[in-house]
């Protein structure tokens, strides 16, 4: 029953830019898919059709059964909703209107208006048959397993008040209890931690009766979550039926295959064009060749009118060109460091070109000790000692510098082109795919775009010292590949709080930041996945000098 077929989809914004169009494929019931695609392409907006949230401007959308939407901004920020409603927001549409009408005639009553009593119980007598009452009960449920408090207790509470990864946590907890037959989850591991994101992948496999299409750029996710990977880019989108693993590969023969049938119909094309050249020009000088003539053009002409296959898709990923430089050998000495009620006090020493991993459980305090180290704000005790010669480079999470606020993106860059004017800072900006966005200002950037703005910023600005903090979370999988890259040659430090696996995995050593304050350091990628998941046992065989 749930199932999801698309045929020949186009969307084009209200201004009339055409996002994508000739998107056809095929989701069988209780298929588990990842869709992918670079930033910008449109897969957020597919979803918004998919969900009935807006109407294609071409083409057939079905999706059988009841429909579960997660969008990609649930764990953000500026949210008003109460839990409650935010929770209501995923209920099928006839219940939703349901409880809206609830929530509509409980705020009238409550302002005084004395007609509202008797609309309020037909309301809720619509909420009760519509299955309400058995909703919250999911609710309830849901709440208890994620926030460790009831749903009595929550309900009416604004979800700023949660985090991030809480409200993440928590609409996937109820959509994947709910009895939805289709979920669609917009980014549902952004704002995640590691153990949060294991837990994803588990209760998604799990869900074998439900049919399940995600948009995520964590290639661990995609790999442990789903068994097929779906890709929207060039002039439709495809479906590799394999694991994310063998994507790739699989993406790269088929570049491979769409180049190679180009090039045969161009010689075909070619071929049957000298051809009708080579009998007209006999019939010229005989009427018998005159038909053979003929019909070499018609036959040129039907070719061509078929058009050529589809082209290789021209990959738009960053390229990141990070140089770095010569610094001290002590890049940063943290003497008995520490934050209030979030990083007890301990001591480290960073080296030149380390790279440190930073970890931890949301809310450990991981942004705010980037934030020391970067000098945005003072430790609540201990010292910072920046070594000689050491130039920081910041990259904040939520992508808000309030150096870049309110500015044009080419203004940003050429501030720090060194020569070659526009010239050199549009092709600054074309290298990491955003030379159209040169007029527009940050604040109207997308997250993706933000991320990109940022990254070239820091390469331009000539830093020996990266703080990156969660680089990668509005990165397509391209770019978080050149990123990666780009690290591996910079001839610097880079101390990087991730939760991305893969990212991870380029680190040297990591600092693990508990809910307790403790600070532990762990030798390597193995060491840290285990303290990951196992916090308690890692704290056993501490590392780190806390004191």
């Amino acid at each position: 029953m749930g199932h999801v077929v698309v045929s020949r989809l186009a969307y084009a914004h209200p201004g009339g830019e055409l996002l994508f169009s000739d998107v056809s494929f095929r989701i069988s019931t209780g298929a588990h898919v990842g869709l992918v695609g670079a930033n910008g392409v449109g897969k957020s907006t597919l979803f918004r059709v998919l969900a009935g949230v807006l109407s294609p401007g071409e083409g057939d959308v079905s999706v059988g059964g009841v429909v579960g939407y997660m969008p990609q901004d649930v764990g953000a920020g500026g949210d008003s909703r109460s839990v409650r409603e935010l929770l209501l927001s995923l209920a099928p549409r006839a219940v939703r209107l349901a409880g809206e009408r609830v929530l509509g005639y409980e705020a009238a009553l409550a302002a005084g208006d004395v007609d509202a009593g008797m609309k309020l119980g037909t309301a809720i007598a619509d909420w009760s048959s519509l299955g309400g009452y058995e909703l919250e009960g999911q609710w309830d449920a849901s709440c208890r397993r994620i926030v460790r408090a009831s749903f009595d207790e929550l309900a009416d509470r604004p979800a700023v008040t949660l985090s991030g990864g809480e409200r993440k946590r928590l609409v996937l907890d109820a959509l994947l209890a709910s009895d939805a037959d289709v979920l669609l989850l917009d980014e549902p591991d952004n704002f995640l931690d590691v153990p949060a994101k294991l837990s994803l992948e588990q209760q998604v496999r799990a869900s074998k009766k439900k049919t399940v299409l995600m948009i995520s750029h964590d290639r661990e996710v995609l790999s442990g979550a789903v068994g097929s990977i779906l890709t929207l880019e060039g002039n439709g989108a495809w479906l590799h039926g394999g694991p994310y693993p063998a994507y790739p590969s699989a993406r790269e023969q088929r570049q491979r295959r769409l180049g190679d049938a180009v090039k045969r119909w161009r010689d075909e094309e070619r071929r049957l064009h000298e051809l009708m050249k080579t009998f007209k020009e006999r019939a010229r000088y005989s009427s018998d060749w005159a038909k053979k003539a003929d019909a070499a053009e018609t036959r040129w002409r039907r070719f061509r009118a078929g058009g050529p296959p589809p082209s290789p898709v021209t990959d738009t990923s960053i390229v990141v060109r990070m140089r770095g430089g010569d610094s001290a050998r002590r890049v940063l000495d943290l003497r008995s460091l520490g934050i209030t009620e979030l990083v007890s006090p301990f001591s480290d020493e960073i080296h030149f070109g380390e790279r440190v991993g930073v970890l931890g459980p949301n809310g450990s305090g991981k942004s705010e000790l980037m934030r020391v180290l970067a000098g945005e704000r003072d430790p609540d005790g201990g010292e910072l000692v920046i070594g000689p010669r050491v130039s920081t480079g910041f990259f904040t999470q939520l992508q808000s510098r309030g150096d870049l606020a309110g500015r044009p993106v080419l203004d940003v860059v050429l501030d720090r082109v060194r020569g070659g004017g526009v010239q050199a800072a549009m092709g600054a900006l074309a290298r990491y795919g955003l030379a159209e966005a040169g007029q527009r200002s940050y604040d109207v950037l997308s997250g993706g775009e933000k991320a990109r703005l940022e990254i070239l910023v820091l390469e331009l600005e000539g830093h020996n010292l990266l703080l990156l903090d969660e680089p990668t979370d509005n990165l397509d999988i391209e770019s978080s590949d050149a990123l990666e890259k780009a690290i591996g040659g910079f001839e610097g430090t880079v101390v990087a709080v991730s939760h991305d696996r893969a990212f991870l995995r380029t680190m040297d050593r990591f600092l693990m930041v508990l809910h307790d304050g403790a600070v532990l350091s762990l030798p390597s990628y193995d060491s840290a996945l285990e303290a990951l998941v196992d916090p308690a046992r890692a704290g056993q065989v501490r590392f780190a000098k806390v004191l």
